[in-house]
């Protein structure tokens, strides 16, 4: 189990190149997909590629906010800002940061996010 802010570095830079990797055979698989849809295709067959191409553009960026907020965590890191909330300024509960390590907000401001959010 992590403990310390020091490890959770080490996980950041794994995290870091395992979503670099994913970021990258997505870009890849959006470029050899990129076929789109026409007259030649059946419409269910259309609707099936558009489909396809949604899901992908938003795993696509999915993993580019991934990717931006471990880069955000890792900078934070360095300038021994980690695990601070950016909302209130409150230290991010060490927990909290073993299940998402590149969260920038405290539990509470997270909460009280998600909520306005659906208000």
């Amino acid at each position: 189990m992590t403990t310390t802010k020091a490890e959770l570095y080490g996980v950041l830079l794994d995290l870091r190149t395992t979503f670099q990797t994913q970021l990258e055979q997505l870009e890849m698989a959006e470029l050899l997909d990129g076929t789109g849809t026409g007259y030649t295709n059946h419409q269910a067959d259309d609707a099936t590629m558009v489909f396809d191409q949604t899901v992908n553009a938003s795993s696509l960026l999915a993993a580019r906010n991934r990717l931006r907020l471990v880069e955000e965590a890792l900078a934070k890191h360095e300038a021994g800002r980690y695990g601070i909330c950016d909302n209130c300024g409150r230290e991010i509960d060490i927990a909290r940061l073993e299940a998402i390590p590149y969260t920038p907000l405290c539990l509470s401001c997270a909460e009280a996010l998600e909520y306005q959010a659906r208000i």
